[in-house]
């Protein structure tokens, strides 16, 4: 077979992974859940959810409000177990009444935008993409893997076999309640092994990273003291200059330069974007076929233009309209690849 279309071919098969940060959730209910209900990013967590009771009259050495830096604290002092277990269950509580709202959120556009191939990583607790994921699989059953790497509140996980799935659910295989799954990590003191699904969860990570062809970070920080996640991140990525066809992409309200600056070992030289705005990404702009674009653009110089964008305005009869018109291209083209028309002819 042509060799060219085999380069090609293979190409568009990568994959596009998801990570996603406080920042997205955020951005998915910017005036909170159905009930009204918000999330925080980590820094003044507590505050800005009104735990600030759990931890008043601790002797903390530590004057960060980072939800993470008081976490570390509390979890390497034996006297605060009760405090550390009270933290764990009130976050739990709090998250776990959250709703999706009943129109579209950035979540379901996000969810839809992916294919079977790709993957959505979340550092998220709150169990918005889960929900979101359940009723656009009623849209499509081509939707992209799940990875929770700091747990979930609707995520649950068998102690005994290597199964995890809906906190209310039961496993499979020996029909016994699902365990929760943990939320909190000393920052220092990770250990992302302690227990099998967390392991599973950066398993699929890393080696979906590995085969990657388009990152894309929405709402993630990276925080320079979450340094084992890092190094996941980054011995699963490798050498940047080993990586200079594929690309980055970084939804976030934060400044560029300063966002740059903290990815700075995994983006070759401008092969980047940045956008504030979902709707301005490549997930919205090119639902379902990012991957092509960045290919059909970079190395077969194709004038690349929008024609089934997503739109914040969208319904759900919108999306499975859309979103059914290009799985059947999907279907009629998989034994070879899709082609972008290009706007320039």
């Amino acid at each position: 077979m042509d060799k060219h279309f085999e380069y090609e071919k293979s190409y568009k098969s990568r994959p596009h992974l998801v990570l996603l940060g406080a920042g997205a959730s955020m951005a998915a209910i910017p005036n909170g859940d159905r009930n009204g209900l918000k999330t925080s990013v980590m820094d003044g967590f507590l505050e800005k959810l009104g735990m600030e009771s759990i931890i008043s009259g601790l002797n903390l050495e530590t004057k960060s409000k980072n939800l993470e830096d008081i976490y570390s604290e509390i979890a390497e002092k034996p006297q605060y177990t009760e405090v550390r277990e009270l933290l764990d269950t009130k976050i739990r509580e709090y998250f776990s009444s959250f709703e999706i709202p009943d129109s579209p959120t950035i979540y379901d556009f996000l969810l839809l935008s992916l294919r079977k191939k790709d993957l959505v990583a979340t550092f998220n607790w709150d169990p918005l993409l889960l929900q979101a994921y359940q009723r656009v699989s009623e849209i499509t059953r081509e939707l992209p893997g799940l990875a929770f790497l700091h747990g979930n509140v609707l995520v649950g996980y068998c102690e005994n076999h290597q199964f995890g799935g809906r906190i209310d659910n039961v496993c499979r295989e020996c029909g016994n309640h699902l365990a929760p799954s943990r939320l909190l990590y000393p920052i220092t003191k990770k250990n992302y092994n302690a227990d099998p699904y967390t392991a599973d969860n950066w398993k699929a990570v890393r080696s979906c990273l590995r085969k990657a062809y388009l990152v894309t970070i929405f709402g993630y920080s990276a925080p320079k003291t979450d340094v084992e996640a890092i190094d996941i991140l980054k011995n699963s990525w490798g050498s940047i200059d080993d990586r200079n066809i594929e690309d980055f992409e970084f939804i976030d309200i934060k400044n560029e330069d300063e966002l740059i600056d903290t990815w700075n070992d995994f983006v070759h030289t401008h092969h980047y974007s940045y956008t504030t705005s979902f709707f301005e990404s490549s997930l919205a702009r090119f639902p379902r076929r990012s991957i092509e674009e960045l290919f059909d653009r970079t190395q077969n110089c194709i004038w690349t233009s929008p024609t089934k964008s997503f739109a914040p305005e969208m319904t759900f009869d919108q999306l499975r309209e859309v979103v059914s018109e290009l799985v059947e291209e999907e279907f009629a083209k998989q034994d070879s690849f899709i082609t972008l028309p290009n706007s320039s002819d």
